[in-house]
């Protein structure tokens, strides 16, 4: 598994923040004037955004968390649905699924009614990927998740099209199923900052499972696929001995910016 370089994380960091404002200006960022396609959601609002350039060979997928109170109750379907009628063989929760299915109300006028998300976004990218580009699939919370799932659905029915999935503040998505017959494991990095109680959620131990890399940002430092349970309680102690970590002399030093040299 290639590491993932400091320029991706920056670049996917910004655009996933920058995906939520209504309006996005995708040549501030390296893309064609016309390298943008919009995926809506049901009710109309921009859920998804497709970022290419012509003289790029990777198509940036944005997918936005949840930015609704609608879309906040669906986390709280917390009972797992199957995704077979996606081909694939395993259930996720049901609130992502939900998300995946509902229908995706028309961007450009030749968008027909009645699509789904999955069938509005893979037609975006069937004919970018016709044309030798590569699908990199990144998404904030529960965008995240659904990329994944996604991602595997997409790179199944159209082999090597996939090129990385990043996510950031991903809560887990599905069974251990899921976990199983996930292909793109080894492609998928999951960034955590610091305690992101999201990334803890669906809080079902052994319903719910994460797959990938988990790269943890946390006191200054990045940790690699530290487990859950330790994650949690380290942060916890953290924050207890934070007021006495402040008397320390390594306070003092690292603060010796603040004074002009005299």
């Amino acid at each position: 598994m290639k590491p993932l370089k400091r320029y991706q994380y920056e670049r996917y960091a910004v655009l996933c923040n920058l995906a939520y404002p209504r309006v996005f200006k995708q040549t501030k960022y390296g893309f064609d004037p016309n390298g943008q396609r919009i995926i809506k959601n049901r009710f109309g609002k921009t859920m998804i955004r497709v970022l290419w350039s012509a003289n790029s060979n990777e198509v940036v997928v944005v997918i936005k968390g949840s930015h609704s109170a609608y879309d906040w109750l669906l986390n709280l379907a917390l009972w797992t649905t199957s995704v077979k009628p996606l081909g694939l063989n395993y259930r996720i929760h049901a609130g992502f699924h939900h998300l995946l299915n509902q229908e995706s109300l028309p961007s450009k006028n030749h968008d027909h009614l009645g699509a789904t998300v999955v069938e509005r976004l893979e037609l975006a990218l069937v004919p970018l990927v016709a044309n030798g580009k590569r699908i990199t699939i990144t998404g904030h919370s529960s965008g995240g998740a659904i990329g994944c799932v996604f991602a595997d659905y997409f790179e199944k029915k159209h082999p090597r099209s996939i090129k990385r999935i990043v996510t950031f503040g991903q809560p887990a998505i599905g069974n251990w199923q899921f976990k199983k017959n996930y292909k793109l494991a080894h492609k998928t990095y999951r960034i955590c900052c610091d305690l992101d109680m999201v990334t803890f959620m669906p809080p079902l131990p052994l319903v719910y499972w994460h797959v990938g890399k988990m790269l943890w940002l946390y006191d200054g430092r990045i940790y690699e696929n530290t487990p859950g349970i330790i994650r949690f309680w380290r942060s916890i102690l953290s924050w207890l001995l934070r007021p006495f970590s402040y008397h320390l002399m390594s306070k003092y030093i690292r603060n010796k910016d603040f004074f002009d040299e005299r």
